[in-house]
C-alpha cells in the first residue's frame, strides 16, 4: 500500500493558520467569516500550484514559518513579499516568492522574513482538509476548521497529493504588495452610526493620523490617535458588524474589525473600510500610521470592481518556470548570437560586408 505525502509544520512562526475564502452564510447565528485576510494572495498562490482559487492555504505573519515534505515530493507556492529559503540535503538556497516550487521528501521550506507588509500565503497542491460549516478556515475562538480547530503548531500534519509533473510556475511580474501604498489613505464609507459623533470628531478622523498599536491580530486592529468624541451615549443597542467596521468605544480610540471579529457589537461604528483597502490595512504593522479618507458607497463598489480586474490581470500573467528558475520563453526569444558576437573584442570581431560592425550595433543593442 503506497503512502501519500504530507506536509509537516516544523515551526509556525509568529502565527500561522489554515484559511480559505471563509465561512459564509452563518453570521446570522454568530459565526464569523474567518478566511484569509488578503484574498488576492490566496488566489495567486492557489493558481501557481493548480488548485481552485478558494482552496485552503496556510496564512502566516512576519516570517518564521517552516514546512517540511514527508513521504514524497510536494508542490508548494508562496504569495507575498517573502524571503524564501529551501534546505535540501544539507544545502540551502534562496528563492523568490510569487512562484511555485517542489519540495522533495525531507526538504524544508522557510519563510525567513517579509520584506513588505506582514502577511504571506503558502498554497499546497492538493491540500485537503475537512470543511466545517462549509469552510476549512480556522476560527480558533470556537475551535472550528483548520487542524484540530486551532492555529498551526509544530508537528501538525497536512495531507496533500504527490507533486505533479507539470512545470513550476511564476508570475511575469510581482504585484505591488498590499502595504506598498502605505502612504495612501485607507478609504472608508461613513457609518452606519456616523451621526453618533460630533462634527469635530468626523473631521478629526480623516484629518489626523492614527497609529496601529500592538493590539493587532486576525480579530481586529486597535488604533491610537485623537479621541473621537461621541455625540450622546458611547454605546448602542448591539447590532451587526462586518470585517472593516470601525467601532469607537468610550475612550474614543477606533478599533477596525477583521475576519475573525465578532458578528455584533454595542459600540457605534463611525465608518466601514472598503473591501479594496481592507487587505492593506490588515497587512500594516504595529507602529505604522494610517490616514483615512471618505468615499461614498458607489465609489467603494467601483474600487472593488477595479481591484478584481487587477487580480484577474495578475493571474493572466502566470507562466511556466523551468528547473533552476530559467524562463524558457525569454531564453529562446532573445538574440543569443548577437549578444555573443558583440562581446568579442574589436580585433576578433568579423567585419560586416561594406565595412560595418557586424551583427551587434555600435550602441550595444542587438
Amino acid at each position: 500500500m503506497s503512502t501519500m505525502p504530507w506536509l509537516e509544520v516544523v515551526s509556525p512562526g509568529a502565527y500561522a493558520s489554515v484559511q480559505d475564502a471563509g465561512r459564509r452564510g452563518w453570521r446570522r447565528v454568530g459565526v464569523p467569516w474567518a478566511g484569509v485576510l488578503d484574498p488576492r494572495l490566496m488566489r495567486v498562490a492557489n493558481a501557481l500550484v493548480g488548485n481552485d482559487g478558494g482552496a485552503p492555504v496556510i496564512e502566516c505573519f512576519d516570517g518564521g514559518l517552516q514546512l517540511a515534505a514527508r513521504d514524497g515530493a510536494l508542490r508548494l507556492a508562496v504569495a507575498g513579499d517573502a524571503t524564501v529559503e529551501v534546505e535540501s540535503a544539507g544545502e540551502r538556497r534562496l528563492l523568490s516568492s510569487w512562484r511555485s516550487l517542489t519540495l522533495a521528501a525531507g526538504d524544508v521550506l522557510r519563510l525567513r522574513r517579509l520584506e513588505r507588509g506582514r502577511i504571506a500565503v503558502v498554497a499546497v497542491e492538493g491540500l485537503k482538509l475537512p470543511k466545517v460549516l462549509g469552510s476549512a478556515s480556522t476560527y480558533a475562538r470556537a475551535a472550528l476548521g483548520g487542524v484540530d480547530g486551532r492555529a498551526l503548531a509544530a508537528g501538525a500534519r497536512l495531507p496533500a497529493v504527490p507533486a505533479s509533473a507539470r512545470p513550476e510556475r511564476m508570475l511575469a511580474a510581482a504585484p505591488k504588495a498590499a502595504s506598498a501604498a502605505a502612504a495612501d489613505p485607507i478609504r472608508v464609507v461613513a457609518g452606519p452610526q456616523a451621526d453618533h459623533f460630533t462634527a469635530a470628531a468626523l473631521a478629526a478622523f480623516t484629518e489626523s493620523g492614527y497609529r496601529i498599536t500592538t493590539d493587532a491580530d486576525r480579530m481586529g486592529v486597535r488604533l491610537e490617535g485623537p479621541a473621537l468624541v461621541h455625540q450622546g451615549a458611547p454605546e448602542i443597542v448591539s447590532d451587526a458588524t462586518v470585517p472593516g467596521s470601525i467601532q469607537v468605544p468610550g475612550n474614543g480610540q477606533p478599533i477596525v474589525l477583521l475576519a475573525d471579529a465578532q458578528t455584533a457589537g454595542g459600540y457605534p461604528k463611525i465608518a466601514t473600510v472598503i473591501g479594496a483597502d481592507l487587505p492593506r490595512l490588515a497587512a500594516s504593522r504595529p507602529g505604522q500610521e494610517l490616514r483615512f479618507a471618505w468615499v461614498d458607497a458607489a465609489e467603494g463598489e467601483r474600487l472593488a470592481r477595479a481591484a478584481e480586474a487587477e487580480t484577474l490581470a495578475l493571474l493572466a500573467t502566470l507562466r511556466p518556470l523551468l528547473v533552476g528558475g530559467v524562463d524558457e520563453a525569454a531564453l529562446y526569444g532573445g538574440n543569443l548570437v548577437s549578444g555573443f558576437l558583440h562581446a568579442l573584442s574589436a580585433e576578433h570581431r568579423p567585419a560586416a560586408p561594406g565595412g560595418g560592425q557586424g551583427v551587434g550595433s555600435a550602441n550595444g543593442r542587438a
